[in-house]
């Protein structure tokens, strides 16, 4: 069995960008806008007719982040064509990000999978996940999957990120290592 690197919650968020439609780069842990905290959401890409609900979903949730200082990023390995013809089946407002390489993937402990055909996809891509960075750049929370179909339920992930963000003295869970 292969040792798999993951990001370990309490941790410094590490330095990735990637690329918007507009061409401008984006640090993927940073937040934007009023937002001191950030929610990076790794999808598969175009080819997941379940990444395309779920960030759907997410819209329907980031006035409520927002509200409690949370802004919003998602991000897959598919190119700039492909996340422009995945538009047309996306209703979001916020930054979709195109490009993270297999090494980024790696770097943020993803599950990498090939595709079945070329149909699906053309490039090797990453399995979901998602990411809370507080305002110091340290990893809160972190799901990853290694299907399409274990994802949080994201008015669960509300819920909670307002309980924490209410706490001052709520402490980041999982931070022990053996």
């Amino acid at each position: 069995m292969t040792n798999l690197v993951k990001p370990i919650p309490g941790s410094s968020f590490p330095f990735i960008e990637a690329t918007l439609l507009d061409g401008s780069r984006v640090n993927l842990g940073q937040a934007h806008g009023d937002a001191d905290w950030q929610m990076l959401v790794v999808y598969r890409g175009k080819h997941c007719p379940l990444c395309v609900r779920y960030l759907n979903l997410l819209e329907q949730h980031k006035e409520a982040l927002n509200a409690i200082g949370v802004s919003v990023t998602a991000v897959s390995a598919d190119s700039k064509a492909q996340l422009t013809d995945n538009m047309d089946s996306l209703d979001v407002s916020f930054p979709i990000a195109y490009g993270v390489t297999v090494e980024q993937m790696k770097q943020l402990g993803l599950y990498i999978s090939a595709p079945r055909s070329d149909k699906e996809t053309d490039h090797d891509f990453s399995e979901p996940a998602l990411f809370v960075i507080n305002g110091e750049g340290v990893l809160q929370a972190v799901d990853i999957s290694n299907a399409p179909f274990l994802r949080p339920e994201l008015d669960v992930v509300v819920r909670g990120l307002t309980f924490v963000r209410k706490q001052t003295d709520y402490p980041i869970r999982g931070t022990l290592v053996y």
